[in-house]
């Protein structure tokens, strides 16, 4: 790395001094600015302190808060004496810095009247601990507002030294999923070294939970400016879409061929279970994946009918199954013939201890899950293994599942059914690589605070242990509180976007200091407060518009729909 004159904080300007009159502290400490300089909020710091028979110290921080007043002044209404000159008052800005890093580690404050400079180059590198992130583990995390690139240290990503990244927003102003996909992007894009060895058959399952924002990944958006193509090449990535994509879509309801129901109809394959499939892994218990489920006592009888159909199931050719002398090519069959079972009461089935209360309520919720699921779960197609998503064995590096098309509760089974699935390969194989990453947003659907679901215990599985199994979660929501607490507090990555001024007090979220927990509030798209283990502080970074299209609207070419009319024939839309 080169030096430039502003790797030396000795050729910066002195932007201000330690204050005497409020104590300073080795990890917190107020500067008076000088009159002629400013500090801003997330400004980077240094301050070198003598220290008898040690030398000096070099304490780094960045700026948090600011505060402008009068000295020598005792009302406020003085303020107007002050600014028509008949009274004295001396304008005064002060800065609050937080200590990222003391150079050696002697935990000692600054002393009142110790120059204050702003830090560049190779200074600022040391101040958030860039040098201690070996080059090939940066991996881009935004930009910092003072300008250059901000990293994390992807030992604390990938499961080496940690694992799991949690994002918290209000929906729709935090960009959550676009922070998301940026880091994805980070790691997977063309010419990345970050995952080393691992990143040829490292895998990401992306679950799209909102429209049809993520069924555009690969194509290019139309609408990203000169400016913001310079924001990626000042953050160090290739302003691209993502290169390896498979898409995946239920089938359209009620329709006899089980065509995906996504408005994009290119590169997007229809994804169902087979019946067999559905018997021998035990889904049944996945529509029964309500946190408040598992307090009924009619989950008990769930359990012993999903056992029963792993052991009396024969699967058949098209994915159909035959139970005892019935055969199941729909869901509709197979929920008949475990009706026959449970009315008869059949203790193999229901077990020896349920009453026919606990039989009735949950044949009165598997009647109402058929309605929801029915048409991905199939026994009536040739070529049914190619249509479940398989991600570990995908040729594609990213599988986007399209989850809008369903009902809450067909949203539940897929998210569960894939996260099992994938859970207990990676368990199978014993081994980290290959390392798969799952985006996941609205977590506190799926794993709330309160209560016992699959779901949810696979995904607490998940946080706890799939760092040794290089199964890493993205999650998402807009409120951590209220996401299981194993999931947050195992996160080693935390970024918040805009947040809610009543969640913004929540304890989740003392890992940010009072102003920046205030500013939370505040921050616009495209803004995010980032903490790592590497960096003491949080961090303010900007991450540049996505380079792929996040909509229709912004394909800036051509993706081919069935029927002659073509949708994006419109001069509003970049031809390329």
């Amino acid at each position: 790395m080169t030096t430039s004159p502003l790797d030396s904080p000795d050729d910066m300007p002195v932007a201000g001094r330690v204050i005497g009159t409020e104590a300073a502290t080795p990890l917190e400490f107020q500067v008076h600015v000088a009159a002629d300089q400013f500090l801003q909020l997330d400004d980077i710091v240094s301050v070198t302190r003598p220290v008898p028979g040690q030398g000096a110290i070099d304490i780094y921080g960045v700026v948090t808060q600011v505060r402008g007043f009068h000295e020598g002044v005792e009302y406020h209404s003085d303020v107007e004496k002050v600014s028509a000159g008949v009274m004295y008052g001396r304008t005064s800005e002060v800065a609050t810095v937080l200590t990222t890093r003391l150079e050696p580690e002697v935990f000692l404050p600054p002393v009142p009247g110790n120059e204050v400079r702003k830090v560049a180059g190779i200074k600022r590198d040391r101040a958030m601990f860039l040098d201690k992130i070996e080059p090939g583990r940066r991996l881009a995390a935004g930009l910092h507002r003072a300008g250059g690139p901000v990293y994390v240290d992807a030992d604390f990503l990938d499961g080496t030294s940690g694992a799991h990244v949690n994002i918290s927003g209000v929906s729709g102003v935090a960009t959550k999923t676009s922070y998301a996909t940026f880091l994805l992007h980070a790691l997977f894009h063309r010419g990345s070294t970050v995952l080393g060895k691992s990143a040829k058959h490292a895998r990401a399952l992306i679950f799209n939970v909102k429209g049809q924002d993520l069924l555009y990944l690969d194509q290019p958006n139309a609408r990203l400016t000169v400016e913001q193509r310079a924001r990626w090449a000042e953050v160090g990535l290739p302003a691209e879409p993502f290169g390896s994509v498979a898409f995946w879509s239920p089938p359209v309801k009620g329709a006899v061929s089980p065509m995906p129901s996504s408005a994009r109809k290119d590169k997007v394959r229809g994804y169902w279970w087979s019946l067999a499939d559905f018997c021998a892994e035990g889904m049944l218990s996945l529509l029964f994946a309500d946190t408040d489920d598992e307090r009924q006592q009619y989950t008990a009888v769930a359990r012993n009918v999903a056992i029963a159909l792993e052991r009396h199931a024969t699967p058949l050719q098209q994915g159909g199954v035959q139970i005892g002398v019935e055969q199941a090519t729909t869901f509709a069959d197979l929920v008949r013939i475990i009706r026959d079972y449970c009315e008869d009461e059949d203790p193999q089935w229901v077990g020896r201890f349920a009453t026919s209360g606990s039989i009735g309520a949950f044949m009165r919720r598997l009647d109402s899950a058929a309605d929801h699921v029915a048409h991905l779960i199939r026994g009536d197609q040739d070529g049914w293994k190619s249509h479940r998503v398989k991600v570990m064995d995908s040729d594609e590096q990213v599988n986007v599942v399209d989850l809008t098309p369903l009902s809450g509760r067909a949203q539940r089974f897929v998210v569960g059914a894939l996260l099992q699935q994938e859970f207990q390969a990676k368990e199978a194989r014993g081994t980290r690589d290959p390392l798969l990453f799952v985006v996941l947003d609205e977590l506190n659907k799926y794993a709330p605070r309160q209560g016992n679901s699959p779901i949810k215990s696979t995904l607490t599985e998940i946080a706890e242990r799939g760092r040794s199994l290089g199964m890493i979660l993205i999650g998402a929501q807009q409120t951590a509180s209220a996401v299981d607490e194993a999931i947050v507090s195992n996160a080693a990555i935390k970024v918040v976007g805009r947040l809610d001024p009543a969640e913004g007090t929540k304890n989740e979220y003392r890992w940010m200091p009072e102003s920046q927990r205030d500013r939370a509030m505040l921050i616009n798209p495209g803004t995010m407060i980032l903490k790592q283990p590497r960096v003491p502080a949080p961090l303010v970074v900007n991450f540049p518009m996505p380079a792929w299209a996040t909509r229709a609207e912004e394909v800036a070419y051509d993706v081919t729909l069935d029927g002659d009319e073509d949708p994006f024939d419109s001069d509003i839309f970049s031809r390329g």
